[in-house]
This record gives structure tokens, C-alpha cells and sequence, in this order.
């Protein structure tokens, strides 16, 4: 086994065959991991997706959003039994050890050379632990190490008013911003609340925010949030939900999907946000607590979040 950093990788493997990946990210939480990572393809790259999801026993779900790679997993050791087309690559171990997560892919061929080579390369890896190289017609198997990151996703909503501003660009552009002071802006959803409500400014949406974050870094991305909305926002109205770790609680969801239904109150959600340890604050005003709840429920859903019922 060869210990090597992404430095050392991108010096040691320059060959055409090596596609580095953008980044490779790894949240925990409990027994359960999610992968996010950066494939160099787009959708060359659900070809790999099919595998990892159809032949890996430690991944518990799995899609693709562009080249991006997302893998619902959990903590354990699968070996896997590769076999060319059919089962060409996938995860057989995953372990976090201290504040790293140390995850084995192997695979055969091509798959094998990016079970190390192309993802150590990757923004994000600490280094790999490379056992095969794969390549032709051979295995490759490597263990990526990464930091031991946790999610965040938090949920805006009222930020506009009838003449003036647009929740989901500020929530976007707060977003970008955060990622130019170095935190890991994962995704942005909107979330499509109950089109009758006649408090809405237009099309009555909320907005869920994601982001990968270290566990010291937690509250200084809150702040900064805070900070920014306080700066930015046009209402008096604004609210922010924060909802930490992998698992979307069904009560969340089941709140979730009666915003989107009927109307809502401040008190159900402030009841709701107390009773699943969910932060609501009040960033302006109180109203925007509703919507800023009801986009946490609904963020890993993404066709049900847009769906708007009650069209009549």
C-alpha cells in the first residue's frame, strides 16, 4: 500500500488514461455518510453512478445532478465480488476514524484507475491509501481520505415584497457568497409553498440551503447567514430554520407537505421547530418562520418540492 496526498498523486500520474475529479466531500453523521463528489464527466459520469448504486451494500441511495455524484450510505464493510460490465466498481468499506472518513472503492479497468487516481486528485481529499492501481484489465482498489465534514441545511424564506426582490436569487447570492469565505455551498432548493396564501409576495416559495461544514464551523455559518440577511433583506418579515445531519424527520416532512397544502401559523411551526430540535430564528420578523421550516422537510425531495397543489 502507497500512501500518496493529491500533490504527489497529480506528479506521479500524469497519463491521458488519469481524469482528476473537482472534489470529493464527506459528511457524517452517526452510522450514516453521505458522499457528495465531483466527477470530470457529466453524464458520462452515470455510467459509474449505476454501478456504485446497483453493486454497493453500504450505499443506501444514490443520483446525479450534473457531474455531481451524491451517495447515501452507512458505516461497514462489504467486499465486493467485481465482475466485468456487471459489477465493474463500487464501495466496499466505509469508516471514520477520528475526523477523517475513510472510504475503499475498487473496480476494474477504467473504474479502477478512478477508484484512487482520479478521485485523490480531487479537491477536498486529504490523501489516498492507493492498494491497486487498476487500469487494463486490472482491479484497482484505494481508500480516499477526507475530512470528517457535518450537513447543514437552512431554510429561508420572506426576504422580498410586492415590488421589490426575489427570495431565491438572494438566497443564492448569499450562498455564493459564503463559498468565497471558504464553506461548502452544496445546493440551493426551492420549495413551493401553498399558491392561495394571500400573504404571499408572488409565487410563494422558500428556499433550502445546503452546506458541508466543519463541526467548529458551525456557528460562525449561522452568523454569517444572519449577518448577511440582516444586510440584504427587504422585508421586516425574514426568518431563517436550521436542520443539522443526514435525517429528515417524517413529522418535518408531513409539516412540510400541509404548508404546501393550506395555510399555515407561526405558532404550529414555532410548535413543530421546538418539538424536533429544529432552530428558527427570527432574522427581521416572525412570519418567515413558516416557509423557512417547511423548505427544511422537503430539500432531498426535489420533485415534490416544486410541485405546486390546489391548482384551481
Amino acid at each position: 500500500m502507497e500512501i500518496l496526498k493529491p500533490e504527489e498523486l497529480k506528479e506521479k500520474f500524469s497519463d491521458p488514461w488519469v481524469a482528476p475529479y473537482k472534489k470529493v466531500l464527506t459528511m457524517v453523521d452517526g452510522d450514516k455518510v453521505e458522499i457528495v463528489e465531483y466527477h470530470p464527466c457529466i453524464s458520462g459520469s452515470h455510467w459509474l453512478l449505476h454501478q456504485y448504486k446497483n453493486n454497493s451494500e453500504l450505499i443506501d441511495d444514490a443520483y446525479r445532478d450534473g457531474n455531481k455524484h451524491v451517495y447515501s450510505c452507512h458505516i461497514g464493510s462489504a467486499p465486493l465480488d467485481l465482475k466485468a460490465s456487471f459489477n465493474a466498481a463500487g464501495i466496499d468499506e466505509i469508516k471514520v476514524v477520528d475526523d477523517e472518513v475513510k472510504v475503499t472503492h475498487a473496480g476494474l479497468a477504467g473504474a479502477g484507475v478512478g477508484a484512487g487516481m482520479c478521485r485523490g486528485m480531487g479537491e477536498g481529499v486529504k490523501y489516498i491509501e492507493l492498494i491497486k492501481s487498476g487500469g487494463g484489465s486490472k482491479e484497482g482498489r484505494a481508500t480516499v481520505v477526507t475530512p470528517k465534514l457535518e450537513k447543514i441545511v437552512i431554510g429561508v424564506d420572506d426576504t422580498d415584497v410586492k415590488d421589490a426582490g426575489a427570495t431565491w436569487t438572494m438566497a443564492h447570492n448569499l450562498g455564493v457568497e459564503l463559498a468565497n469565505e471558504g464553506f461548502e455551498y452544496l445546493d440551493h432548493i426551492i420549495v413551493q409553498l401553498y399558491p392561495h396564501n394571500p400573504h404571499k409576495t408572488q409565487n410563494c416559495v422558500s428556499i433550502a440551503l445546503t452546506f458541508a461544514v466543519e463541526s467548529n464551523k458551525k456557528e460562525t455559518l449561522i452568523n454569517r447567514v444572519i449577518e448577511i440577511l440582516k444586510r440584504d433583506t427587504l422585508s421586516d418579515k425574514t426568518a431563517i430554520a436550521i436542520l443539522e445531519g443526514l435525517e429528515i424527520p417524517e413529522k418535518l416532512r408531513e409539516y412540510s407537505i400541509a404548508t404546501k397544502s393550506g395555510m399555515m401559523d407561526v405558532e404550529t411551526a414555532e410548535a413543530t421547530a421546538n418539538e424536533l430540535g429544529i432552530d428558527l430564528i427570527a432574522v427581521t420578523g416572525n412570519q418567515g418562520k413558516i416557509g423557512a421550516l417547511a423548505a427544511l422537510g422537503l430539500y432531498n425531495d426535489v420533485e415534490e418540492a416544486v410541485k405546486a397543489y390546489d391548482k384551481k
